[in-house]
């Protein structure tokens, strides 16, 4: 159990690690590319304006469309590092009026045209042809499209982005092993707490063991000096059931601490199945219940032989417990893909609360409503059906259709 623990910490830490750092790199990432984009929209926006580029008369008049008129924020400089071309059109008739690729070298007037085209296919007014970012403005009856060189932006946005996720994954991987170093220490007290309480139910277990055989001696040579009375039958029958609450926590204690040192043997898992269900069905003929079997035959596990009878007797037990008279009881065995299944169903007295079923195996949570102590369960049946099942490196889980029945079902794998 420490030792999932540990690796469940581990899990949940590095993964909440993973979703900050991807929070973070996304981010930081979008916003560098939405800056990109809107520099460049603001220059096309300013290019769109003055026809298709930047007017350098320094000192014209206001009617003049100058460089001057740079928004605040962007550098002087920026006309003369631009790299743009247009290309104007007939809005009628598409007709080529004009191709401007004075400011810039990379492209020829074939290739303004070739983009030209791409964008008009595309019906959009902004958008990227390859490194270039244009914008379709529509003025009286001419359609002039301009491009925008952003090739060295998006080459060092990308630069940035490879960066920042590989600086980001080796501060991962040097954080994951950190957080594998430490784990040990930082669920140490949990781990004391939890061994101190198996000994605890381990120790107290044998104590209490000694005082109710003394109990049930003694009873026994009153029962021999006095007759059989009611007073004395109910001493027996408490001590009874406080022994096998005791010995049944005792056996949850040594399941949860000898499991990764349980003896495993191939055994004929059908054979030892059907062998311990059938000691129910006398049982569920005097309770007047259904008992129905239907097990796969020659299905064999690795596991412990002494163990899987413990976890059938107990689902079939509970199952006959909490079904009314006139009820039905099922077991299935089958082979699903790579895992053995072993199901118990059966109907109930009362009903199940959807919200409920993950708590029937928690220590000393009963089906019974009223804790009525004549079906004679304590809670801790399905608590040591599971920590079989885990031992086994299986999975149980409870669940119901309609409130009014119960299916557990144990997986194993092959």
């Amino acid at each position: 159990m420490i030792k999932k623990l540990r690796f469940k910490f581990m899990l949940m830490t590095m993964a909440a690690l993973l979703l900050v750092l991807t929070i973070i790199i996304a981010g930081i990432n979008i916003v560098n590319y939405h800056s990109i984009l809107q520099d460049a929209d603001e220059l096309l926006l300013i290019l769109s304006e003055n026809r298709g580029m930047f007017t350098e008369k320094k000192g014209a008049k206001d009617d003049d469309r100058d460089i001057n008129k740079l928004p605040p924020d962007m550098s002087p400089e920026a006309p003369y590092e631009t790299r743009y071309f247009s290309v104007t059109l007939n809005s009628t008739s598409g007709d080529l009026i004009q191709v401007d690729t004075g400011h810039i070298a990379s492209v020829e007037r074939a290739d303004a045209i070739r983009f030209a085209q791409s964008v008009l296919q595309n019906k959009k007014d902004k958008g990227f042809v390859g490194s270039f970012r244009y914008t379709v403005h529509v003025e009286d009856e001419t359609t002039r499209i301009i491009f925008l060189h952003c090739g060295k932006k998006l080459d060092s946005f990308q630069n940035f982005l490879f960066a920042s996720i590989g600086i980001s994954l080796i501060g991962y991987g040097v954080v994951c092993l950190i957080i594998a170093f430490f784990s040990n220490r930082i669920i140490r007290p949990i781990s004391e707490s939890y061994e101190k309480q198996k000994r605890f139910i381990t120790d107290a277990g044998h104590e209490i063991k000694t005082p109710l055989t003394i109990i049930n001696a003694d009873v026994d040579v009153l029962t021999m000096d006095l007759g059989e009375n009611e007073w004395l039958e109910d001493i027996q029958k408490q001590a009874k059931r406080l022994a096998s609450l005791t010995n049944d926590l005792v056996y949850l204690s040594r399941m949860e601490e000898s499991a990764d040192s349980m003896q495993m043997i191939e055994f004929p898992f059908s054979d030892i199945v059907s062998e311990t269900a059938s000691s129910f069905q006398a049982l569920a003929q005097t309770q007047d219940k259904v008992f129905e079997c239907r097990i796969q035959p020659m299905l064999s596990i690795n596991g412990n032989e002494k163990a899987i009878r413990q976890l059938v007797n107990i689902l079939l037990d509970n199952a006959l417990k909490y079904s009314p008279a006139g009820g039905t009881v099922s077991l299935v065995v089958e082979k699903q893909s790579k895992a053995l299944r072993l199901t118990v169903s059966n109907t109930t007295k009362y009903t199940i609360p959807q919200e409920n079923l993950h708590l029937l195996f928690e220590r000393f949570y009963r089906l019974d409503p009223s804790r009525n102590s004549q079906t004679g369960g304590y809670g801790i049946g399905l608590s040591v059906a599971k920590a079989i099942a885990n031992a086994h490196n299986g999975k149980i889980q409870a669940k119901t259709e309609d409130g009014k029945s119960l299916q557990i079902t144990a997986s194993f794998p092959i």
